[in-house]
């Protein structure tokens, strides 16, 4: 059975836990097999990008990482 949730792809959010406590963004992406979501600008990485034929230098990306559900919050716009 498919899962629901009241967050979606578009909708602004607030973090109410973890070290982005209090900021807010707009959901780009929601993993449902993880419960998660990817907010705009909230909980970012450090990612390493290998030099490719595309990318010629490499080096590093900062990412948004996944977020618990629960751990966001809807905010009216």
């Amino acid at each position: 059975m498919a899962k629901k949730f009241k967050i979606k792809k578009g909708d602004q959010v607030m973090v109410i836990a973890g070290d982005d406590k209090g900021t807010t963004g707009e959901v780009l992406q929601v993993l449902t097999k993880k419960d998660a979501v990817i907010v705009a600008g909230c909980k970012m990485a450090k990612k390493a990008i290998k030099p490719s034929e595309q990318n010629k230098e490499g080096g590093f990306a900062n990412v948004e990482m996944p977020i618990h559900i629960s751990n966001v919050k809807k905010v009216e716009a």
